[in-house]
C-alpha cells in the first residue's frame, strides 16, 4: 500500500449558511451579491470545507470562478420574485421558522423528486416499501447507508439537495444493511451495488464495512460489482490520506478485490481543477494502488464546465492519472435547473467538439446522457430526415430491457433542456415508451393504495 507522505493530519472546517460572513473573500462581491447568499441558503444546502476555499477557489475570479459558481449560492438560483422575498424576511429579521415556511413552499415546486425516483424506484418487499434502495435497472441496485447523507461539501447544482434539507417527500436513507442483503437475496440479476447519497465517504470506515462485508459472502456471489458514488477526491482528498481511518478504509478496499468482486469509485468530477492539487493526486494514486478503479462523470453545468475546452482538459487530465472518463450527464429537472442548464443542442455540441479534441483513450466518456424516469438517453446528435432536422436518441440504459440501444427521433428544438420537453419526429403522437411508463405510474399508484400508504418514501 502507497503510504502517505503527508506528516501533518489535515482536520476539515466546514462552512455553513452561518458562517457566509467568516468567508473575508466575500467581501469583494458587490452588495447586491451578498445580500443574496444567504436568502439562496435559505432554500438550497450550502456546506463547504476549508479545503475547497484554500485549494480549489480563485478567489480573484469570483464570482465567475468555476468552483465558487459550484459551491456558493448563487442569486440567479431563485426567481427573482422569490429572492426579493427573502431577502425581506431576513432583512427585517423574521423569525428563522416563518422564513423556513417560505423555504419550504418554494423546495416544493422545483421537482424535489425528479425521474420518478419516489413512485417508481424504490422497491417493496415483506408488506412493506424499503426506502434505502432504490431499483430501476435490472442489473443495478442503490444504497442510500443513512450515515452518509451528506457530503464534505455540497454542489450548488446536487440533484439530490431534497436530501440535506429535509425537503417534503422525505428522505431516502437505510440505518442497516439487513434490507440490502435480504432484498439482494430475491434479485439474482443483480451484479451491481452502488452506494450514494449524499457521499458515503462520509463515513467511518467501520461503518461503510457493515454494508459493503455482507455482499462479499458467497450466498451473494452474484454481486460482482461494488460502487461508491463519491466526490471525496475533489472536497476532501485527505479522507485517504490523513483521516484517522484512512488506511483502514484503503484495506477495505483491498478486501473487496481479495474476495474476487470489483471495486469502482465513481467520482463525481466537474473541472479539472479538482485534480490539480498535489493530495487529490495523492489520493488517486492510493486508491490505484489498493485495487480501485476510478469511473469519472459529472453532469454538463452553466457556469462551471459548459465549454469544450473544459471537457477536453478533464478527460486528458482523467486518463493521465489513470482514471476512466465515464459520463456526462445532462444537469436533471430539478432545483435550481433553469440556472445550470445547457440546452440539449448545445450540449451535443460541447460533446463533440471536446472528444474531438482527445485521443480514443478519452473517448470511453458516453453523452450527454439524461437520467430520466424510463432510463438513461443519450443524445447521439442531429439529423436531417425527410426534410427536417431532428434530435437522434438512444436508451444506454431503461427500465426495460430492450429498450436499450433502440434509437428514437425527437423534433429539433434548440432550447429544449430535458426529455419531457421534447417532442417525436415524423408526427407521431408519443414516444414509444410513453405508454409503459404510464401504466408502470398507474401500477405503482394502485400498489400504494392497496397497501394503504401515501408513497414510497
Amino acid at each position: 500500500m502507497i503510504r502517505s507522505t503527508l506528516s501533518v493530519p489535515e482536520r476539515p472546517r466546514f462552512f455553513r449558511n452561518a458562517d457566509l460572513d467568516r468567508c473575508p473573500p466575500l467581501g469583494r462581491l458587490p452588495e447586491d451579491q451578498r445580500r443574496a447568499l444567504p436568502a439562496v441558503a435559505a432554500v438550497f444546502p450550502f456546506h463547504v470545507t476549508s479545503y475547497v476555499l484554500d485549494h480549489l477557489i480563485d478567489w480573484d475570479a469570483i464570482p465567475d470562478d468555476p468552483i465558487y459558481q459550484m459551491t456558493f449560492p448563487q442569486a440567479g438560483m431563485l426567481s427573482p420574485a422569490d429572492l426579493s422575498c427573502l431577502q425581506d424576511l431576513i432583512g427585517r429579521g423574521a423569525p428563522q421558522a416563518e422564513i423556513e415556511a417560505v423555504a419550504r413552499r418554494i423546495r416544493d415546486r422545483l421537482n424535489p423528486h425528479p425521474a420518478g425516483q419516489v413512485e417508481l424506484n424504490v422497491p417493496f418487499l415483506g408488506g412493506r416499501f424499503l426506502t434505502g434502495l432504490q431499483h430501476k435497472y435490472r442489473e443495478t441496485v442503490l444504497c442510500f447507508p443513512a450515515q452518509g447523507q451528506t457530503c464534505h461539501a455540497h454542489c450548488t447544482y446536487c440533484f439530490r439537495w431534497p436530501q440535506f434539507v429535509g425537503s417534503s417527500g422525505g428522505r431516502f436513507g437505510s440505518h442497516f444493511p439487513d434490507d440490502l442483503v435480504t432484498y439482494l437475496r430475491r434479485q439474482p440479476a443483480v451484479t451491481d451495488v452502488l452506494f450514494t447519497g449524499g457521499d458515503p465517504l462520509v463515513m467511518n470506515a467501520r461503518t461503510l464495512r457493515r454494508f459493503i462485508a455482507p455482499l462479499l459472502k458467497d450466498d451473494l456471489a452474484h454481486v460482482r460489482n461494488i460502487r461508491l458514488g463519491t466526490k471525496v477526491l475533489g472536497y476532501w482528498p485527505f479522507r485517504f490520506l490523513t483521516d484517522p481511518d484512512a488506511d483502514d478504509l484503503l484495506r477495505l478496499i483491498s478486501e473487496v478485490r481479495t474476495a474476487g468482486r470489483s471495486l469502482a469509485f465513481m467520482a463525481h468530477v466537474s473541472h479539472v481543477r479538482e485534480l490539480e492539487p498535489p493530495p487529490a493526486r495523492q489520493a488517486i494514486a492510493r486508491l490505484r494502488d489498493a485495487g480501485a478503479v476510478i469511473r469519472c462523470q459529472a453532469p454538463l453545468i452553466r457556469h462551471v464546465n459548459d465549454s469544450s475546452r473544459a471537457w477536453a482538459d478533464l478527460w486528458r487530465e482523467e486518463v493521465r492519472l489513470g482514471l476512466v472518463p465515464y459520463y456526462m450527464f445532462v444537469a436533471r429537472n430539478t432545483g435550481p435547473c433553469r440556472y445550470f442548464n445547457v440546452p440539449l443542442a448545445r450540449a451535443v455540441d460541447i460533446f463533440r467538439r471536446a472528444r474531438n479534441r482527445v485521443s480514443g483513450l478519452a473517448r470511453t466518456a458516453r453523452g450527454p446522457s439524461m437520467s430520466a424516469a424510463p432510463g438513461k438517453v443519450i443524445v447521439r446528435g442531429t439529423a436531417k430526415a425527410a426534410g427536417r432536422r431532428v434530435f437522434v436518441l438512444e436508451f444506454e440504459q431503461a427500465r426495460e430491457l430492450d429498450w436499450v440501444g433502440r434509437p428514437f427521433f425527437a423534433e429539433y428544438d434548440p432550447e429544449a433542456c430535458w426529455l419531457d420537453e421534447l417532442r417525436p419526429a415524423f408526427g407521431e403522437r408519443e414516444f414509444f415508451f410513453t405508454e409503459p411508463m404510464r401504466r408502470a405510474r398507474e401500477q405503482a399508484r394502485a400498489l400504494c393504495v392497496k397497501q394503504g400508504i401515501g408513497s414510497a418514501v
